[in-house]
């Protein structure tokens, strides 16, 4: 067996969790923080209106310099009588924003492409009787007013404290005043205690009906991801008792997300000037005094191992794939289990990564496996999670798929925007047969053989979801999940009534996403006990409920700047993002 390899459960995907508030990265966490602001002290509601209204100007500004990419999901309701509602059909949005130029979202998908006409989420574009989604409706719920907040045009009524997660805040109605003018903010606002960024707001623009679409409700979230960087992060929207102009029933649920707010690193921009120099006496090229020529055998693996590096370097440089984490040595462990009871020693080692996207697939590339955030966050344990994997290593082991096109560098080099419609990793449906019967095997022989009645369990879940989230299970680069006929047949009944049968779980329940850094983490929140069936929500949308903490540097203070640094970090941040 080699160097390897020793048999060790992660135990991290047993039971059903609940998604929990997602939180920045570990290194931002820090106690409540102190009522004394950078500046002056408040001491009035007036005072407080002031700097809340002067920082939501520089907010703004702040907020124009970045380019993230956007990802809006949406599910349409319809009634149900058991459990209330449940989705009927579904859409899907990824774009990367241009904030510079307004509310622009440059779609990643070619059959979304297009030019917005009106800011309104839901727009008729397309004939008397078909709803189309607009996803700028969506991305202009970054802001509360793009043309300002202040006394001239709302009133501000002070509701009390409130601590979000442990950022003290202080909260304010707002509301239009009388012609104030259209797409003004009616809600609540929600502002850190010391310089008084807004982090949260609640509310719909007005006029809440308009004759040609529909200003919906929604609850905009934004994280403290640098020194007094507060970005937009999360943005739930909800309709449940509208109509529009045609009368037709207006239901929905959607969540929105961004991130690949610093892209910059991913590109590897600081890691040159990082470099320490070293005398000329100490670096020596490596010679070991052999000759090192190589094997045909061993330069087409190279060609394999360097079109590999290339793929996944530059899907981590486009924002659409995270950086090696915590959950990639969880993904690695559940392969490290499947290698060792089937005997099998893969050199080189098998690698996995999470894909950023919130779809349901995975592919492999070389010996790397990529598993899609989406994917990771309605697996309900261990043993649906070994099946996902086994389907892609049983690919590497016997169908392995050529990735001799992206040996040459130039042909991955294309921008965020293009990567979707450049890259496919599909297998051809004789390959995924192949690998299945090969995964079957491997499964079998697997510490999760008796523990595969959950996994089947799982996709007969999908399935009976199939025809109304059809965008959700539409992969965009890789493989759609494969339906084991042989554990879908074997596993109990779906029961959906019953509460200790979690088949899926809802959107968000395993994996957070840090917008600025891109990388994931699990999940570390306590099991839930469900009060009623209607809460298992498998692949569900649910609100968002983010545990806000401070940015704190390594080893550094947590202080928000003044506003003089708020202004040199927005000169820097248009200097240095890329476009």
């Amino acid at each position: 067996m080699g160097k390897r390899k020793s048999l060790f459960l992660s135990m991290i995907f047993l039971g059903a969790g609940v998604a929990a508030a997602q939180t920045p990265t570990a290194d931002q966490t820090q106690p409540p923080p102190s009522s004394s602001a950078a500046e002056a002290p408040v001491t009035t509601v007036s005072q407080a209106i002031d700097h809340i209204t002067a920082r939501e100007h520089d907010e703004i500004a702040v907020i124009r310099h970045y380019t993230p990419i956007i990802e809006t999901y949406i599910q349409e309701m319809k009634p149900d009588k058991d459990m209330g509602a449940i989705p009927e059909r579904d859409h899907y949005f990824l774009g990367q924003a241009d904030l510079s130029k307004g509310v622009v979202d440059n779609s990643m998908l070619a059959s979304k492409k297009g030019k917005l006409d009106e800011l309104n989420p839901i727009a008729h574009l397309e004939g008397y009787f078909t709803s189309s989604y607009v996803p700028e409706g969506f991305l202009q719920m970054v802001y509360i007013d793009m043309n300002g907040l202040d006394r001239e045009h709302y009133q501000f009524d002070y509701v009390r404290r409130e601590f979000l997660g442990d950022v003290r805040c202080v909260v304010f109605d707002v509301t239009p005043l009388p012609k104030s003018g259209k797409g003004r903010f009616k809600g609540r606002i929600w502002a850190e205690d010391q310089n008084y960024a807004i982090v949260r707001f609640n509310g719909v623009y007005t006029p809440v009906a308009q004759i040609n679409g529909l200003n919906l409700h929604f609850d905009s979230w934004r994280l403290n991801l640098g020194p007094g960087l507060w970005l937009p992060a999360f943005i739930f929207s909800q309709e449940s008792d509208l109509h529009d102009f045609l009368g037709n029933h207006v239901h929905f649920k959607s969540q929105t997300r961004l991130w690949g707010y610093d892209l910059k690193s991913a590109n590897h921009q600081e890691e040159f000037s990082e470099l320490t120099i070293e005398s000329p006496n100490v670096v020596q090229d490596q010679a070991s005094g052999q000759q090192q020529d190589r094997s045909p055998i061993e330069a087409e693996r190279e060609w394999q191992h360097q079109a590999e590096t290339n793929v996944v370097d530059r899907l981590q440089r486009n924002g659409l794939l995270a950086p090696p984490g915590e959950v990639d040595k969880v993904l690695e462990t559940v392969i490290n289990n499947l290698e060792v009871t089937n005997n099998i020693d893969i050199e080189p080692e098998v690698h996995c990564r999470v894909l950023l996207t919130g779809t349901l697939e995975s592919f492999s590339i070389g010996h790397t496996i990529v598993l899609s955030r989406g994917l990771l966050d309605v697996l309900p344990d261990e043993a649906s999670l070994a099946t996902m994997l086994a389907q892609e290593l049983a690919n590497i082991i016997v169908t392995k798929p050529s990735t001799d096109q992206w040996g040459f560098n130039d042909t991955t080099n294309v921008s965020t925007v293009e990567a979707l419609s450049h890259f496919s990793f599909r297998d051809s449906p004789n390959q995924l047969q192949v690998a299945s019967q090969k995964a079957v095997e491997l499964l079998k022989n697997s510490p999760y053989k008796d523990k595969l009645g959950s996994a089947g369990l799982f996709l007969k879940e999908l399935d009976a979801e199939s025809k109304s989230l059809r965008a959700l299970i539409n992969p965009h680069l890789g493989n759609r999940v494969f339906e084991y006929n042989a554990l879908i047949s074997s596993a109990p009944a779906l029961e959906p009534d019953k509460l200790d049968q979690i088949a899926a779980l809802p959107i968000g329940a395993r994996v957070k996403l840090d917008p600025w850094s891109d990388r994931v983490e699990l999940l570390h929140a306590k099991p839930v006990p469900l009060l009623s069936a209607r809460e298992k929500m498998p692949f569900e949308v649910t609100p968002f409920m983010p545990y806000l903490t401070r940015y704190q540097p390594p080893g550094g203070s947590s202080a928000d700047p003044t506003k003089a640094d708020l202004a040199k970090q927005q000169q820097e941040q248009q200097e240095q993002q890329p476009r």
